[in-house]
């Protein structure tokens, strides 16, 4: 098995509704604030304190397919009350077994980009999927 095919699919799962593969998966990091002590009388170096954690949004990319009506749908039933849900992003091998995952807390959809259809272009019509998260949980501890 080829390690270079791997990040070719992701499978997302929303409260345990697939939304099928995806090919693409960006922000999936987190950030400390940082933040310098300088002691008095220490002047061989500044204490640095981790501060404040930050999650950025999770963009998923795929081509649009029989799928997308659900993703499309789940974010129109979120117009009437938001709630903040579970999501699981697995990688997938050649195989469709998942070889890494990441479950982020506290989801919902910040933006949905449905395709740009233009019948001179040559481009495939793809959906995004942007998701705002409260950070990550453990998963298998």
């Amino acid at each position: 098995m080829s390690e270079s095919g791997l990040g070719l699919r992701f499978s997302v799962k929303i409260d345990g509704q697939d939304f099928g593969n995806w090919q693409k998966c960006d922000g999936l990091s987190v950030e400390y604030d940082v933040y310098e002590y300088k002691e008095g009388g220490e002047n061989g170096y500044v204490h640095r304190l981790p501060g404040r954690v930050n999650y950025p949004n999770v963009r998923l990319t795929r081509p649009v397919d029989s799928g997308s009506a659900s993703v499309s749908a789940w974010v129109a039933s979120l117009q009437v009350r938001m709630v903040p849900s579970t999501c699981q992003i697995s990688v997938l091998d050649p195989s469709g077994e998942s070889v890494a995952e990441w479950t982020l807390a506290g989801v919902y959809p910040i933006r949905w980009t449905g395709p740009h259809l233009d019948v001179d272009s040559n481009q495939w019509a793809t959906e995004t999927l942007e998701l705002s998260h409260n950070g990550f949980l453990a998963v298998g501890l």
